[in-house]
């Protein structure tokens, strides 16, 4: 009896575990293979997106008293799915990578202190608050403004974004002591030669921070200008100066996460090129030295990719989904990850002889005519692949023709 109880309550583990395995890459990993992952990252940031504008909208006196109901019903509707997304999200917490191998409550308190719980609690604090009557929600509507900071979650752009300025810290650290120094001095200058003429407005250091900041910036409000000639010389050299701390950060931030996103394609392009067979046997330098010849392409279900007729000029590498190739005489065939097409239009020189379209979302590395033939010249391995395939395709085209039945293709 024991036995079955304690086999019931290891099911039930397993099970739960499972789940929550699951529900960590739906909403933390947002694999674009995970359907459920797609769904739900686009439902909450379309929330998000409402909710805020709501919030804007209903700051609108005579829009406040119109929809007043409307307001209210997006307002209850998005933090009770913040509030299901804030529980689910705690219930994963022993899942993610930093946390994994401690104690279920000590994940799950770490991630409630961390940044993201914090934002994810303010996300639905104010109306949780406002219910039980402790405070006004309306007085709490900047809280509740802190909802679109959860879009960087869902946004693997503002997620690299967000990661640039924490590895150039330091860097942006050095630039805002710059500008804090370029500040006091040209504040201190300026109180000296404008003090006594405008004591209104560089009578102190302080007073004349605020002018030296906004030329600084670049922003140049006009409501403080210098009247002597020296004063104007020190303005000319705090714009010029203001030019050079913009452009600093900048670039700082541009060159940064151009890199990022360099080296984000270098990975994703190397894992699709080593999910091809052809190339599976290649060594890292050589994978490299082929990533220059490929382009990774991504198409969306149902899109057509070559057209029956076309003038061939390159051939496709599935690295990831499944592709539908319709001959001329209606016959289709099904490619999936590992296998490739338009090969044969290429090695002969003609047009295409069917059309292929994407059956699912599918990852592609496209290879142009020219550095088609340059690889097989590099790799004779590959272009032998390449033509055995081709002559297979070829031969089992020509019986499929003499005898009228469908061709049987050979893809592996």
């Amino acid at each position: 009896m024991q036995s079955k109880v304690s086999h019931r309550k290891q099911t039930i583990r397993s099970s739960s575990r499972w789940a929550r395995g699951h529900l960590y890459q739906a909403l933390e990993a947002r694999s674009d293979e995970d359907g459920l992952g797609y769904v739900l990252n686009w439902s909450i940031g379309i929330f998000i997106c409402i909710s805020v504008l709501a919030t804007i909208l209903e700051s609108i006196p005579a829009l406040h008293a119109r929809y007043l109901i409307i307001f209210t019903g997006i307002e209850f509707l998005s933090v009770s799915i913040f509030s299901l997304e804030y529980l689910a999200r705690i219930w994963i917490a022993p899942e993610h990578i930093p946390y994994r191998g401690k104690p279920t409550l000590t994940a799950r308190v770490r991630y409630i202190v961390s940044i993201w719980g914090f934002i994810d609690l303010l996300a639905v604090a104010p109306l949780w608050l406002a219910i039980f009557g402790i405070v006004d929600v309306k007085g709490l509507m900047v809280f509740r403004m802190v909802r679109i900071l959860k879009l960087i979650r869902y946004s693997s752009g503002m997620n690299s974004l967000m990661d640039v300025l924490w590895a150039e810290r330091r860097a942006l650290g050095a630039c805002f002591i710059i500008l804090v120094c370029c500040t006091v001095i040209s504040a201190t200058l300026m109180h000296m030669l404008e003090g006594e003429i405008q004591h209104d407005k560089f009578g102190t250091i302080p007073d004349a921070m605020w002018w030296s900041l906004v030329t600084l910036t670049t922003i140049g409000y006009g409501d403080v200008v210098p009247l002597t000639g020296v004063g104007k010389l020190v303005a000319a050299g705090t714009i010029i100066g203001g030019l050079i701390m913009i452009a600093l950060p900048v670039g700082i931030i541009a060159h940064a996460f151009s890199d990022v996103i360099h080296r984000r394609d270098f990975v994703i392009t190397w894992s699709m090129i080593a999910q091809v067979p052809a190339f599976s046997h290649l060594k890292a330098e050589n994978i490299a030295e082929i990533m220059g010849l490929l382009r990774a392409r991504r198409y969306e279900k149902g899109e057509v990719i070559v057209r029956r007729g076309d003038q061939a000029h390159a051939m496709y590498f599935v690295a990831s989904g499944t592709i539908e190739v319709v001959l001329a005489d209606k016959h289709k065939i099904q490619l999936s990850a590992g296998q490739f097409f338009g090969e044969q239009a290429l090695l002969s020189r003609t047009k295409r002889s069917g059309t292929a379209r994407a059956c699912t979302r599918a990852k592609l590395l496209v290879l142009d005519a020219i550095d088609l033939e340059l690889l097989m010249e590099r790799e004779p391995g590959i272009a032998s692949h390449i033509r055995r395939i081709a002559s297979q395709r070829a031969e089992n085209a020509a019986a499929a023709g003499s005898s009228k039945e469908p061709p049987a293709v050979d893809l592996d």
